[in-house]
């Protein structure tokens, strides 16, 4: 078997690829090391992007949940305002009621002191009218002048 050629040629072929493999195994072992690390990297990366993104995730929802706080405080202000805010216009209304209530009362008060007056004066002025025509047709024209003399007297005492 030694001196066959085929198995010589068989040697050679194998020393041949073995030479000639070597080369090429550390070209093709460094291309795929550089692949490798290249995914390792790029691994490394989206796990630190997954990280930042799980990051920002609890961010905006922590944010959201803050907003959603804010807007439930701000409802429960508003709701407490517009309760305040009927409170006033009811008391407001309540006052208003009153003050027309009491000026209704001033202005019946006033319109009956006027009625009053009204009438008084007619009466007196009826009593006077009747006076003046009792006096005129019992009074003598003597006792007449005596009693407009007295009264033009007695008028600055009057009158003061």
């Amino acid at each position: 078997m030694l001196w066959e050629p085929e198995f010589w040629v068989g040697i050679g072929f194998l020393i041949f690829i073995f030479v000639a493999a070597k080369p090429g195994y550390r070209t093709i072992a460094g291309a795929l090391d550089k692949r490798s690390a290249r995914i390792r990297s790029n691994i490394d990366e989206a796990g630190k992007l997954r990280a930042e993104a799980e990051a920002l995730f609890a961010t905006y929802q922590q944010k959201q949940r803050e907003a959603l706080r804010e807007a439930d405080d701000i409802l429960a202000a508003a709701r407490n305002e517009a309760e305040r805010t009927r409170r006033q216009a009811a008391d407001d209304l309540v006052a208003a009621i009153k003050r027309r209530e009491q000026q209704a009362v001033e202005k019946i008060a006033e319109a009956e002191a006027e009625a009053m007056a009204q009438v008084r004066g007619a009466a007196a002025e009826i009593a006077i009218a009747a006076t003046r025509d009792l006096i005129a047709a019992k009074l003598a024209p003597e006792r007449a002048r005596k009693l407009i003399d007295d009264a033009i007297a007695g008028l600055p005492r009057t009158l003061n």
